[in-house]
């Protein structure tokens, strides 16, 4: 690092003793950055880098404890964090792929930009991880995202130049998280540079065979390392003559404010590895398109990024073929539509029943024979019986002027912390019974069954606050 930086590793050595640049990124399917967050309570500062993120003002524990982050309106992300996901670029209707996707930091983002459509896939190798990966994307109130644990080489397999863009968050050796979690020091010592940089260069052949022409690869870790940072990307290039690093546009990052360059002359420090001699200048050169957070430089910890394009033009996505129709099994689920006045018009082929259960498949959803897929789209609920119940993740998609049985909730009241807690409320004995949409204000966030003048709390038990 000192061989890196020169006279500014003193700067270096003392951004790790600032406060960690923890921050909060706003979910825009469902809250406008710029109103939302202005109420004085929240205390929060814009981070200059990103149109939706801010730092937090005060601790930790209020942001994760307030009603609007447990409605899905906001993730908690360090700063520097939030640029990965914003170089995808994403819009809606494109099929994209989050490789390294757990929990869903970078997930939630893409899948926000989408709008609810176009498909998501995001994939994590660890099932256990790919779980909370669920939960965030469920809580949030994203729709067209497939959760699958599998990995890339499988992936790759199937899915030949499928894909509009590819996010890589790769495993990396983590130097740039020492400041938060110094138990990363001590897995640095088992798996360093050497061993995350082979991994790295898998994974990223991998996402060559997926990624369509004219698509786009963001490659990004949490080091400092140039092994896995313009090493990795070095060794892309030189592998793959078919892509080139993008120039990165600064207004899609605000002006990049306090943002560098990657540097190929940062290669010649490699304890192993190639040197920028082993590279010839076409290449060498692209490296200075890549970005570097240096904690010295701004307000965030470190990380680095890299936008790559693969050479050709994009194919206009293919038509979907339906693939199921309605049937008398899925009566029960349409009743329950009518009885709630819901507006949902289901596209044709998109509506699947699987052992009770009841999804809404994303548009374009391919098949994928082997992968474990822990989510396919919209969970709606489960059909038990002849009877519909619906699920939380079908709450979070709604709106609320899409249902006409609602229960409303003040966001600063003590019943909505009651109902996410799973506890009984009194809300009258005038409601007729059955089932009703609650609110936080205008946000669904579940669901409850009046009956015989009790209020049943249908909040998933999984979800709720302790």
């Amino acid at each position: 690092m000192k061989q890196m930086l020169g006279q500014e590793y003193e700067d270096f050595e003392k951004s790790f003793e600032k406060e960690f640049h923890n921050g909060i990124r706003v979910n825009t399917l469902k809250a406008d950055a710029k109103s939302f967050f202005s109420d004085e309570e929240f205390s929060l500062k814009r981070i200059p880098w990103t149109d939706n993120g801010f730092y937090m003002g005060r601790e930790k524990r209020f942001y994760s404890s307030h009603p609007y982050y447990h409605a899905g309106l906001y993730y908690i992300q360090e700063a520097s964090a939030m640029v990965p996901a914003r170089l995808m670029d994403a819009r809606p209707g494109q099929r994209l792929l989050d490789l390294c996707a757990a929990p869903g930091g970078k997930s939630t983002e893409l899948a926000a930009r989408m709008r609810g459509e176009g498909l998501l896939i995001s994939n994590d190798v660890s099932r256990s991880r790919a779980k909370a990966l669920v939960h965030n994307i469920e809580t949030m109130g994203f729709t067209n995202c497939v959760v699958t644990s599998a990995a890339p080489d499988k992936l790759a397999s199937l899915l030949p130049e499928f894909f509009d863009g590819i996010l890589i968050d790769a495993p990396c050796s983590g130097e740039g998280m020492f400041h938060k979690e110094a138990s990363m020091m001590e897995s640095w010592k088992r798996s360093g540079p050497d061993f995350y940089h082979d991994l790295q260069k898998e994974i990223l052949a991998s996402a060559a065979a997926m990624l369509a022409p004219g698509g786009r690869l963001v490659y990004s870790t949490c080091t400092f390392s140039p092994q896995e940072d313009e090493g990795s990307i070095a060794w892309f290039l030189k592998n793959y003559p078919d892509f080139h690093v993008e120039e990165i546009d600064a207004d899609l990052l605000c002006g990049m404010p306090g943002i560098d360059r990657g540097q190929a002359k940062w290669l010649d420090l490699c304890p192993e590895g190639e040197k920028s001699v082993d590279y010839p200048d076409e290449i060498t050169d692209q490296l200075g398109r890549t970005l570097r957070l240096w904690p010295q430089h701004l307000e965030g910890e470190g990380h680095f990024a890299a936008v790559l394009r693969k050479d050709g033009v994009r194919q206009a996505h293919p038509a979907d073929t339906g693939r199921n129709v309605r049937g008398k099994d899925l009566d029960p689920f349409f009743r329950f539509l009518h009885e709630m006045g819901i507006s949902f018009q289901p596209e044709a082929g998109r509506l699947r029943l699987s052992n009770g259960y009841v999804q809404y498949l994303p548009q374009g959803m391919p098949d994928l024979p082997g992968v474990h897929i822990l989510r396919s789209g919209w969970f709606l609920g489960q059909i038990k019986k002849d009877r519909f119940e619906p699920s939380g993740a079908f709450a979070r998609g709604l709106k609320k002027s899409r249902c006409s049985r609602v229960i409303s909730l003040p966001s600063s009241g003590k019943d909505i912390r009651s109902y996410l807690k799973c506890q009984t409320l009194d809300v009258g004995s005038d409601l007729p019974s059955g089932w009703y949409l609650v609110c936080m204000d205008d946000w669904p966030v579940g669901w409850c069954k009046i009956g015989g003048g009790r209020f049943k709390n249908k909040y998933p038990a999984g979800w709720r606050i302790l």
